[in-house]
């Protein structure tokens, strides 16, 4: 069974993508070319952008996006930092998200997409994040969850390491991109979240959001091929309804708000 799905998943891989080195910076160039060319893809990543927006809180200071890759946030918030691990085009900073060049407490929020995940030493991170982010600022985050229906898909059709049972946070990293833990956003904010309030007592954890059951895995993603139109979204997104995010999503919005120091 293992080897058909594996097999699937490479016959509907976009033949550009499938032997590729996924740290590759060329790679990330053309996946930008797949979001901003595939309609239905395109809608996935605007819908997640307003939610992103929608997080960002009423306080001064610019917006840093980490891990921008191919995605076309400054074009939907002006004014965003949009940043890499690895030069592009398309992005303003080059940087390691475990070493924020920017003043203490200057940002107003920091924003990512499918970034966290990727992060070989997120109690770094976090910690980075508190010292860069203004009091009242926000760390809102779009990344994988687990599900009963997630688990199956992300295990089994899905390329990126998705290690449930990891007993740590940290991971080996190979690379930017090829070196991941797709299960680790719900093993800081779900399994172990109490580690997560003890150890970061500068964040507190506002929202987890569930969300895109079966939106994101029939667009193909950043790899697969485009299984339907871009005017499908709408009804596709009704057909969402029906089913309980919380049961069947595979994405979840985390925010975070930077705490006053008199609440720490």
């Amino acid at each position: 069974m293992a080897d058909l799905f594996s097999r699937l998943r490479r016959w509907l891989t976009i033949p550009e993508l499938r032997d590729w080195d996924p740290d590759d910076p060329r790679i990330t160039a053309l996946r930008r070319e797949l979001i901003l060319k595939h309609a239905f893809l395109r809608r996935i990543y605007a819908h997640w952008y307003n939610l992103l927006q929608r997080a960002l809180p009423n306080v001064p200071g610019p917006v840093l996006e980490l891990g921008s890759g191919g995605g076309f946030l400054p074009e939907q918030v002006p004014g965003v930092i949009s940043s890499e691990v690895f030069y592009l085009p398309n992005v303003k900073v080059i940087l390691d998200g475990c070493h924020l060049p920017f003043s203490p407490a200057s940002l107003r929020a920091i924003v990512m997409v499918d970034v966290l995940h990727h992060i070989p030493d997120v109690r770094a991170f976090f910690s980075e994040a508190a010292r860069r982010v203004r009091p009242g600022g926000t760390l809102t985050m779009i990344e994988p969850w687990i599900t009963t229906w997630s688990r199956f898909v992300y295990v089994r059709m899905h390329k990126e390491p998705f290690v449930l049972d990891a007993p740590q946070w940290e991971f080996p990293s190979s690379g930017p991109l090829s070196g991941a833990n797709g299960a680790l956003p719900w093993i800081v904010f779900a399994r172990d979240r109490s580690t997560f309030d003890r150890q970061f007592p500068e964040w507190e954890v506002t929202g987890i959001q569930t969300m895109m059951p079966f939106v994101y895995l029939i667009s193909g993603g950043v790899s697969m091929r485009p299984l339907v139109p871009g005017w499908t979204w709408d009804l596709w997104r009704i057909f969402e309804r029906l089913f309980s995010a919380d049961q069947w999503g595979m994405f979840a919005q985390i925010t975070l708000r930077r705490k006053e120091s008199g609440e720490i």
